[in-house]
């Protein structure tokens, strides 16, 4: 018999947190898999789109639960178990987990879409769970059929406030203090407890210690979820989470790299008493050396980076331009202080941080900068609103005379559509656009150059006026420049702020690869 009626008070609350959980684990299920498979839209219309169906399936069970035991020890049970699943998330994805890192570093396409709908499926049934909290809720508010849509609307209007609140919290305060998993961990033992004490207090003291060994379970995993790393890896240094980016440090013989997310790409690298990488990063450099003599290398004063990360292109930079003024722009604060305590960011000689989004910081600021560096492209994250006429043209504004962009892309080997579209958007800002398939990499440098006077010829009477002034990765980069020109034909897509076609081409460029390097991989001899 139970204790007391159930009050609409508790279910109403009840009805809350439910929504708040449901939201907040969608989120969490965004960052368990925005460290192995990013962030971009494919991932998140996969989320969004199997929640929805799992909640689709949940509301239909939850009547069907409620016409056949329209109890509140049933529905406090199902909400018990529905804590529990969400607390047992980050335990059982983690054996999926890690299989999945090997097999997306290969890119095997088979693999990785296999290993994707299986940590996706892993959500299949706290979710369902949690769907059939509002529609039993329903039935048990219900005292008369007069009252059942001022009932029904209560109960879906307090249910769409709590996921309000799960859409916000999560991101600016539980992840980046707790992290994904404590979080996650967390949240379930919130609807363990208000389980519990709804048992206590509607069906009796006896039912709610029956279950009170989720209680010890829950204590187990939060004890267990602030120690294992999210994505193990040799080397780890250093692991966080930011409302951006799950955020890692690796270390492999003496040089330090930083990681992003599924970790596609090295976003930084760092070593004591070593400058030059041979990467990506020191091809920004040598753009200014489009510019005809006799300006050269020294006469770059100012400059900016968008997306500066750990600060590898600033680091460079102060070397290879004696007494340069730097501006980075980095949008997660988390990254900055993972910069000055792995990368040597506050020892960058000139180097001035703000942290803002990179838009933002270039129209705050006042230039004019002889160079800008782009560097926040990754597909398939790639921030629409840094790659469209729009954006060019605020960056020509803020340019001195011979100021020259500096932007990085990446490609496949038969897909350069992003390459393209690029290429065509910068030119219709900038005269002059030059780009430079970096060997060995994925990516292209596009230059664009504000002076109709620049051309990519006067890099080679740059490199015999520069030749034992200059520093050798910055000669380098520049005989890499004029060697490995890239294909342009101008002919790709515009990309404006009213129409950015950036995910289309991201998706499909990194779909593309995935099978290319999927039927490779069928195609290599059998041992």
């Amino acid at each position: 018999m139970p204790s007391a009626p159930l009050s609409r008070r508790y279910l109403l609350f009840t009805v809350f947190v439910s929504g708040w959980v449901v939201l907040t684990v969608e989120i969490a299920a965004a960052r368990l898999l925005g460290a192995f498979f990013g962030t971009g839209s494919l991932v998140w219309a996969t989320i969004i789109g199997l929640i929805l169906v799992y909640l689709t399936l949940g509301y239909y069970l939850g009547g069907a639960l409620a016409d056949r035991y329209p109890s509140p020890g049933m529905w406090f049970r199902l909400l018990a178990w529905a804590g529990l699943t969400v607390a047992l998330l980050p335990l059982v994805s983690r054996p999926v987990l890690v299989p999945i890192a090997d097999a997306f570093e290969t890119l095997a396409a088979g693999h990785l879409l296999a290993a994707f709908l299986a940590v996706v499926v892993l959500f299949a049934i706290p979710v369902t769970l949690l769907g059939t909290i509002t529609p039993f809720a329903l039935r048990l508010a219900l005292r008369h059929p007069q009252e059942a849509g001022r009932v029904g609307g209560r109960l879906y209007a307090v249910s769409t406030l709590g996921s309000l609140l799960g859409t916000f919290a999560p991101v600016l305060f539980w992840i980046p203090w707790l992290g994904t998993r404590r979080t996650l961990v967390l949240h379930g033992a919130v609807l363990v407890l208000v389980a519990l004490e709804g048992l206590r207090r509607y069906v009796g003291p006896r039912a709610a210690l029956h279950m009170a060994w989720m209680g010890f379970l829950l204590l187990g995993l939060w004890l267990w979820a602030g120690r294992a790393p999210l994505k193990p890896l040799a080397g780890l240094l250093y692991e966080t989470e930011s409302a951006y980016n799950y955020i890692y440090v690796v270390e492999r013989d003496g040089y330090r790299l930083l990681y992003l997310n599924e970790g596609l790409g090295v976003h930084s690298m760092y070593h004591p008493s070593q400058v030059a990488y041979n990467g990506t990063w020191m091809h920004f450099l040598p753009g200014v050396f489009l510019n005809p003599p006799p300006f050269s290398h020294t006469q770059v004063r100012r400059m900016a980076v968008v997306g500066l990360a750990g600060g590898t292109v600033a680091r460079q930079a102060a070397v290879a331009f004696p007494g340069v003024e730097i501006h980075g722009f980095e949008i997660d604060p988390e990254i900055v202080r993972v910069g000055r305590m792995f990368f040597g960011l506050d020892r960058i000689p000139g180097l001035q941080v703000s942290v803002v989004d990179g838009r933002v910081g270039m129209r705050r600021a006042s230039g004019p900068y002889d160079l800008v560096v782009v560097d926040a492209y990754r597909p398939p994250d790639i921030p629409w609103h840094l790659a469209t006429v729009d954006f060019f043209q605020l960056l020509a504004a803020r340019l001195s005379p011979h100021g020259v962009v500096a932007v990085n892309v990446g490609r496949t080997p038969t897909d350069r559509r992003l390459v393209e579209a690029l290429a065509t958007t910068l030119r219709q800002v900038f005269p002059v656009v030059y780009g430079v398939d970096i060997p060995g990499t994925l990516n292209t440098v596009l230059y664009a150059a504000r002076s109709p006077q620049a051309h990519p010829r006067y890099l080679q009477e740059h490199l015999a006026l520069s030749e034992g002034k200059a520093p050798d990765f910055l000669m380098q980069a520049a005989y890499n420049a004029m060697r490995f020109p890239a294909p342009l034909s101008f002919r790709g897509w515009v990309l404006t702020d009213d129409r950015a076609a950036v995910e289309f081409l991201t998706n499909a460029l990194v779909l593309q690869f995935a099978v290319e390097q999927g039927l490779s991989l069928q195609n290599l001899p059998k041992p």
